[in-house]
């Protein structure tokens, strides 16, 4: 191999490195394929409006920030003519959250999950995890805005038991995935519930304040050890924990993405069903077809969720 061929190739994996450190979930996903389509000189369409589209020119546009579609209209091309597809899917098995996800356990703040696709779950345990997604903001009366979030210090868990406590855990491995682990403290008093209502403004609050609130402190006497939570959601975000209309989050792994191996011959990552198809149909695609110009077709990419 050429030395200006092993050169392009590791720019190729560091791309892809970032790419999938960039993308926890599909909505981070989608974020980053329309960062690197505009580079590459795609316009963004909407699909409510009507579309003046010019032959010889790329296009993309989202539905629900979590799909993406991208075309390219050939100089030559006339309607009737055929099309080159690549498809890819966005998303990845997971953990996502319950739309009720509070959970108070044995004095531990835990977190309800559920499983989404056909993961390899036992692969979850004993991580350091976090939450990713995107959240919906109230923006004034009767607005509403759509924002990314990812947390990146770990606050989640899903422990295994000591083996003299599951004595049969080597026979077959058996995963309950309901609920991670997200903190401990004193959280069943009056009083947290008081601060939790009032935080939330709820009377049943669907998630733990902690996920929601800027910061929140348990003392209970001057020697006692004082606890202070991260800042979550609200801060991340800079805003109030009222103005979270909703969210879709998912547990993700904090590990990221690396090249390793003796030789540097291997990625370890998570996710990589199916983000390197999707990374790889970006970057091939668009950077890749000079015939653009003398094409008499539409080639579209349509990565669905």
């Amino acid at each position: 191999m050429a030395k200006e061929e092993q050169l392009e190739g590791s720019d190729v994996v560091f791309d892809l490195i970032n790419f999938l450190n960039s993308s926890p979930t599909a909505f981070h996903t989608v974020d980053e394929a329309k960062k690197l389509l505009k580079k590459a000189g795609f316009v963004q369409v909407s699909e409510r409006d009507n579309w003046n589209l010019e032959a010889g020119k790329r296009y993309f546009f989202t539905r629900n920030y979590s799909t993406i579609v991208a075309f390219a209209i050939g100089k030559k091309y006339v309607p009737g003519n055929g099309c080159y597809i690549i498809g890819a899917h966005t998303d990845s098995p997971c953990l996502k959250l319950k739309p009720i996800s509070k959970v108070t356990k044995g004095g531990y703040l835990e977190v309800g999950v559920q499983t989404y696709g056909g993961g390899l779950w036992h692969t979850w345990f004993d991580r350091d995890l976090t939450v990713a997604g995107r959240v919906i903001m109230r923006e004034g009366k009767d607005a509403y805005s759509h924002k990314l979030v990812r947390i990146e210090e770990p606050i989640l868990r899903i422990p295994n038991l000591a083996i003299h406590l599951d004595r049969n855990v080597q026979d077959g491995f058996k995963a309950e995935l309901n609920k991670v682990v997200a903190g401990n403290g004193p959280v069943d008093s009056e009083d947290d519930k008081e601060k939790s209502n009032k935080i939330t403004n709820t009377d049943d609050s669907r998630h733990h304040s902690i996920l929601l609130q800027v910061r929140k402190a348990y003392n209970k006497d001057p020697f006692s050890f004082l606890v202070v939570f991260p800042l979550l959601l609200a801060t991340h975000l800079g805003c109030e924990p009222d103005d979270l209309s909703d969210f879709e989050l998912q547990a993700c792994d904090t590990q990221p993405s690396t090249i390793a191996g003796a030789m540097k011959e291997f990625i370890f990552s998570g996710r990589l069903d199916n983000l390197c198809m999707s990374f790889c149909s970006l970057k091939a695609w668009p950077y890749k077809f000079p015939f653009l110009v003398r094409d008499q077709l539409v080639t579209p990419r349509i990565p669905p969720v």
